[in-house]
């Protein structure tokens, strides 16, 4: 079973755009190998200049829209990965109107290849990038399960779904059997997750912000005291980092992990209510970046239950209002109530 709640940030992605344009007729499937193997060459070489002149607006603008955000990205995917060896094999093929390259890669530091995937626009641009570990959907039998518990979302403000869905495009997580339905979370503002060059912690916005009980419950387990990684730099030794693990009832556990070190309010035993502050946002464990990993499961052992369906109540997605839904990768969630109550 794997262990790994927060290596989830090494992916870089664009949602890819409808196409308003037929593709290059020149633009074929060996021109997308040749290109595709000459930014494999940048990867390699941690070129981030390279990479980022062939990216399209909207990539650039998914990555910060400025080439330094970026290059401190490749940083914390390469501290991660290792560099790319090479690629065992390669594939491609249109989707819709858009190329894509599929390698299967072997990194440095990764025990197993890694998918290194490429979406090309119609005039040879990269819309999408991503390195990924190649996986396939756990099997679960909770496909139909719906939450006993009426959850809130666990912050305040807005954040993003970082990671989170049921297929493993939108969710990393998927693959595995205790966070088959988990969520990673990063506050932003403005649609960025970060200011500065993201290379300290106190540069991301989620760093240091409450992190709130999603539901009344019992804790049945705090940790706390384990440092916060610099960015970039991971703990695979201690996964969950600085963590509280909730009993919600009804066969449901919530877990909240990733806090930051000294800050866990919470003691086991003790019953809390809806919205109680159980720490602040970090980046302990097992993550390359502050963020939130969320995640119900039917046990109260970490890495040994099923996860859960999570769905939330009363909030609002990407503008729009919510009553009870499972929020997805990309969009921007917020409390219902606390956005009406912020409107002048």
């Amino acid at each position: 079973m794997k262990r790994s709640l927060g290596v989830v940030l090494i992916a870089l992605a664009a949602t890819l755009p409808s196409p308003a344009h037929a593709a290059d007729a020149s633009f074929d499937s060996a021109a997308v190998i040749a290109k595709a193997r000459a930014l494999n060459e940048a990867v390699r070489l941690g070129d981030a200049a390279s990479l980022w002149a062939q990216f399209d607006d909207r990539m650039r603008k998914a990555m910060g829209g400025d080439v330094s955000k970026f290059e401190a990205t490749l940083e914390q995917i390469t501290a991660q990965t290792g560099r790319l060896e090479e690629c065992i094999t390669e594939d491609v093929g249109l989707r819709g109107e858009f190329w894509i390259y599929r390698g299967i890669c072997r990194y440095s530091k990764a025990p197993q290849p890694l998918v290194t995937q490429y979406a090309f626009s119609a005039f040879g641009k990269v819309a999408g990038f991503f390195v990924k570990p190649d996986v396939k959907l756990h099997d679960t039998q909770f496909l139909e399960y719906q939450t006993k518990a009426a959850l809130q979302l666990p912050f305040f403000g807005p954040w993003r779904v970082f990671w989170g869905g049921r297929t493993l495009e939108q969710n990393y997580h998927a693959a595995t059997r205790d966070q088959r339905f988990a969520y990673d979370l990063v506050a932003v503002r403005d649609s960025m997750d970060h200011s500065g060059s993201g290379r300290l912690n106190a540069d991301y916005y989620a760093f240091g912000m409450p992190i709130v009980a999603p539901a009344s419950g019992k804790v049945t387990e705090a940790t706390d005291g384990i440092a916060d990684n610099a960015p970039g730099q991971l703990n695979p030794k201690q996964p969950a980092g600085n963590h509280v693990m909730l009993d919600l009832g009804g066969g449901e556990y919530a877990l909240l992990a990733h806090l930051k070190k000294g800050t866990v309010r919470v003691k086991k035993g003790l019953t809390v209510a809806a919205g109680d502050t159980l720490g602040l946002c970090g980046n302990s464990g097992n993550t390359s970046q502050p963020h939130l990993h969320f995640h119900l499961q039917n046990g109260p052992t970490l890495f040994a239950a099923d996860g859960l369906p999570a769905a939330f109540t009363d909030y609002v997605a990407n503008g729009k209002p919510v009553d009870r839904g499972e929020p997805v990768r990309g969009e921007i969630i917020e409390r219902k109530r606390e956005l009406v109550e912020r409107k002048p």
